[in-house]
C-alpha cells in the first residue's frame, strides 16, 4: 500500500473525507489537493478530471514520473523520499510547552505555512489529524501535524506533515520536539509513523534519519490542473 499512499488513505481510514469512485478519489479542495488513482491509466485520469473540472489543482504521488495526458497542465514535479520510522525507541528531545492546535489557530497556521512552505496547507487541512504547535509570547512559531492515514489489515501508517518553524526561531529543536510528540501518539495507536520529503532536501532527510526514519522508496510527485 505504501507504493500508492494517497490512494490507499482515500480508500481506507480517510475514505469518509473523500469523493470519487474506484478509479480516482480526492479530498475536498479546502482540506488538501492530495489526490489518488488506482493506477495512472487514461481511464483513471479521465475520472480524476471529472473530480477536478472546476480547475482545482491536484497533487499525485506515483511510482513513475507524473505524465498526464492531453487536457492537463503539469505545474510542479519532483522526486519524493518516502520514509518509515524503524527506530527502537523515541529519541530524547528538549522540554517545550507543546499545545494542540484547533480551528481558532488556523489563521496563524496558514500564515506560518505561507511563510515557511512545508507543503500544501488549506483552511481545513487541520481536519486530517492531530496538529501541535509551540508558541513564543503568544505567537505560533512552530507546528507539525498528521496528514495521510492508511491501513491494510493489521498494518496502519500515519504521515507526519506540515513540519515548520518560523525563521526567527529555527535551531532550537522545536520541529524535532513536535515530531517526537506526534510520533508518540501514532505509536500509542499501534501505527507506524511515516513521512515524505523532497529528495533534494538532504538537510531535512538527515534530520529525519537521526529520528529513526529510513527510506522506504522514492515516489514521483506532480501537481496538475485541468486545462
Amino acid at each position: 500500500m505504501l507504493n500508492n499512499p494517497i490512494w490507499k488513505a482515500l480508500n481506507s481510514q480517510q475514505q469518509g473525507m473523500s469523493t470519487g469512485n474506484d478509479l480516482a478519489r480526492v479530498f475536498d479542495a479546502v482540506v488538501s489537493p492530495l489526490s489518488g488513482m488506482v493506477e495512472p491509466s487514461p481511464e483513471a485520469y479521465a475520472a480524476l478530471g471529472e473530480l477536478a473540472k472546476d480547475g482545482r489543482r491536484v497533487v499525485l504521488f506515483l511510482e513513475q514520473v507524473v505524465s498526464p495526458p492531453a487536457g492537463w497542465a503539469l505545474e510542479v514535479e519532483g522526486a519524493l523520499t518516502q520514509m518509515i520510522w524503524e527506530g527502537s525507541a523515541l529519541p530524547t528531545v528538549g522540554v517545550f510547552d507543546i499545545e494542540p492546535l484547533g480551528e481558532t489557530d488556523v489563521p496563524e497556521m496558514l500564515a506560518l505555512a505561507k511563510l515557511t512552505k512545508p507543503g500544501p496547507f488549506e483552511t481545513k487541512t487541520i481536519t486530517m489529524g492531530q496538529y501541535l504547535g509551540i508558541r513564543q509570547e503568544g505567537r505560533l512559531v512552530a507546528m507539525a501535524g498528521e496528514r495521510l492515514h492508511l491501513s491494510e489489515g493489521k498494518d496502519g501508517y500515519t504521515e507526519i506533515s506540515a513540519v515548520c518553524t518560523h525563521p526567527d526561531f529555527q535551531g532550537r529543536g522545536y520541529a524535532k520536539a513536535l515530531m517526537v510528540a506526534l510520533m508518540e501518539g501514532v505509536l500509542n495507536r499501534g501505527e507506524i509513523p511515516m513521512l515524505h520529503a523532497w529528495k533534494s532536501n538532504t538537510g531535512a532527510i538527515a534530520v529525519y534519519e537521526k529520528l529513526g526514519f529510513v527510506e522506504s522508496r522514492v515516489l514521483q510527485c506532480g501537481m496538475i490542473r485541468c486545462v
